[in-house]
């Protein structure tokens, strides 16, 4: 591991060549003035102890645990602590918050499920962009198949006025759901304004005959149709009776849609969720802040009817806008103008800049991980698994300070096992387990940390050497991922002249290389049919050593473009693509496992 020093900024990092990249001076200044005086003495320890174990202390005192209960320990801590976060009291008046974690997470058997950017599952039904009816559609006929679980893009709200962000990995929030996934028709009250629903619904339909999906018109027609139904019913919303993560929420969507933007349009009185000014407002305009409140407590009773009928895999992103909600409430947990990003290598000279502001780690630790245990219990709440986006992040996260771009960044270290414990922490009060996105260069420590809990891991048939069979079986086997080509896409070449179009730098090698490596995957001709490479693609990933095999709806119904085209923006529609159609198979096709494979086909 390399070098820090005491603001957990690295020394530098080697790259996959192997060439040693020493952190310029210049960087270094820049984030230790964003990340604000490095940490002192701990006015609360933290520890970290797996269940079971009843490690010594070294005086006296009183464990206070969660539900309130005290237990008198001396010598050591009792090894039936339950899990949770408790707080020991020794003597001499030392507090210690005590983490008691689980050793693994669970895992479920072998099966296999669809990987689905929930947006472009369009039905017939949708208004220009598919919702969590649509998701609830699919997790019903792919059961019906014989698939264990749907894995959905992430579903977070974003700042609630248009322009409407179209990157599911850059969310208002991560801990509440976006307004674009409610299904109108669905909220109790909107049969009292039927005629206005049914005006709505037409117009959304005729969105939905769209190639690609207009969220600031599909956001316009649902929050107009939402307050129609909000003003008819008046469903009673009490604010001091709700969560207040959900009262904060609420709250700066309704400052938001009044200010026209996030919170950088906010005036200084409502700059911070604490301040008296923000307080004064909400009492004097509830009833806006009582109708976002409202949205969010659909749209958590639609998600649960999705989990009702499959185990769900939810997509946690690595990071949230710096304009939007978590922002605003975690700011004083945030390295002030800082970006998260990743730093130049052999694809991308100039780096890459995410736009996403870190936490700063000591800041998050002493406040006792509250955010990023808010965020994992909200994203745990329906989930039967969550998928941590870029769990490398978790270890370290490349930070470009203000006023650099990304070939003048740093790696901040993170305080890594301890964020993982709590992952797997939240994991197990929810009967839940937990994925780590490991794709790209993640360090031997880090995966070792992974292996250790039960976490799994990515395998994709892209970039493995190993023989598919030797796979381990905890971990998710894909033949891509949403910011790779489709099988289709690389079999035709709609990929390469994607990628040129849209502005990047030709790569036909590249392609050609990916062909051919797909041809020796599938085990076909050079010159075979899609359909044929598809299918024998599919028959080698269920027959991998992995228990949880993962296709992508993409390649389900022969998409030849890939969902987000990194390096582009304006220059590529990426995040706005629907689905050309899908439906389910009655059954699965003959002689494919004991749970059977994907089956799908155009509708």
């Amino acid at each position: 591991m390399d070098g820090v020093d005491d603001w957990r900024i690295a020394d530098g990092y080697t790259d996959v060549g192997g060439t040693w990249h020493a952190t310029d001076d210049d960087a270094r200044s820049a984030l230790r003035s964003a990340l604000g005086d490095p940490p002192g003495p701990e006015e609360t320890s933290t520890w970290f102890v797996r269940a079971g174990t009843g490690p010594g202390i070294w005086s006296p005192g009183v464990v206070e645990l969660e539900d309130g209960a005290e237990v008198a320990v001396e010598g050591h801590l009792p090894d039936d602590l339950p899990l949770g976060v408790h707080r020991l009291h020794s003597e001499g008046g030392h507090l210690t918050r005590v983490f008691v974690v689980p050793a693994r997470v669970t895992w479920t058997g072998r099966t296999w499920g669809w990987a689905l950017q929930t947006h472009g599952a369009v039905g017939e039904r949708s208004w220009g962009i598919g919702d969590l009816e649509d998701l609830r559609d699919v997790a019903e006929r792919s059961a019906a198949c014989g698939a264990g679980v749907v894995a959905s893009s992430p579903l977070g709200a974003p700042v609630p006025v248009p322009p409407v962000e179209p990157s599911p990995y850059f969310p208002s929030s991560r801990r509440h759901l976006s307004l674009l996934f409610v299904r109108v028709e669905e909220v109790p009250g909107a049969e009292l304004v039927a005629d206005q629903i049914g005006r709505a619904a037409a117009a959304g339909r005729e969105l939905s005959a769209r190639p690609t999906i207009d969220r600031d018109a599909v956001w316009r027609l649902k929050r107009d149709a939402l307050g129609a139904v909000w003003e008819a019913s008046r469903p009673p919303v009490a604010l001091g009776d709700l969560p207040e993560g959900l009262v904060h929420q609420a709250t700066f969507d309704a400052l938001a849609e009044h200010h026209g933007g996030g919170r950088d349009a906010f005036p200084v009185e409502h700059a911070h969720p604490d301040a008296p000014g923000v307080g004064a407002w909400r009492d004097a305009h509830a009833d806006q802040v009582s109708f976002w409140a409202w949205v969010q407590l659909e749209l958590d009773r639609q998600l649960a009817r999705v989990a009702a009928v499959t185990d769900l895999v939810v997509d946690l992103p690595v990071g949230f806008d710096p304009d939007g909600a978590d922002a605003w409430r975690d700011q004083d947990l945030l390295a002030d103008g800082c970006r998260i990003g990743a730093p130049p290598d052999e694809f991308n000279r100039a780096g890459q800049d995410w736009g996403l502001p870190p936490y700063v780690p000591w800041r998050l630790r002493a406040e006792g991980y509250r955010a990023w245990i808010e965020t994992l219990r909200a994203a745990f709440r329906h989930a039967s698994a969550v998928r941590i986006d870029h769990v490398v992040g978790l270890s370290r996260l490349y930070c470009i300070p203000p006023g650099h771009d990304a070939r003048h960044g740093a790696y901040v270290r993170q305080f890594h096992d301890e964020l993982l414990d709590v992952a797997c922490l939240e994991a197990a009060r929810a009967g839940a387990t937990v994925v780590g996105e490991d794709l790209g260069t993640v360090e031997d420590a880090a995966r070792a940390a992974m292996s250790e809990r039960g976490v799994a891991g990515y395998r994709i048939a892209w970039f493995e050497s190993a023989a598919a069979e030797d796979w381990p079986s905890r971990s998710v086997a894909m033949l891509t991922t949403h910011d790779l080509p489709t099988v289709a896409g690389i079999w035709t070449g709609t990929d390469e002249s994607d990628r040129t179009a849209a502005g990047l730098p030709p790569a036909p090698a590249e392609a050609a290389s990916l062909r051919d490596r797909l041809a020796v995957w599938a085990g076909v001709d050079p010159t075979a049919d899609g359909s044929e490479v598809l299918s024998s693609a599919n028959r080698r990933l269920w027959a991998s050593g992995s228990d949880l095999a993962l296709f992508t709806a993409e390649d389900a119904v022969g998409d030849v473009h890939r969902p987000n085209l990194p390096g582009t923006r304006d220059e590529h529609p990426n995040w706005r693509r629907r689905l050309p159609g899908l439906r389910f198979a009655d059954a699965p096709p003959e002689g494919t496992g004991p749970a059977g494979s994907p089956r799908a086909v155009r509708s």
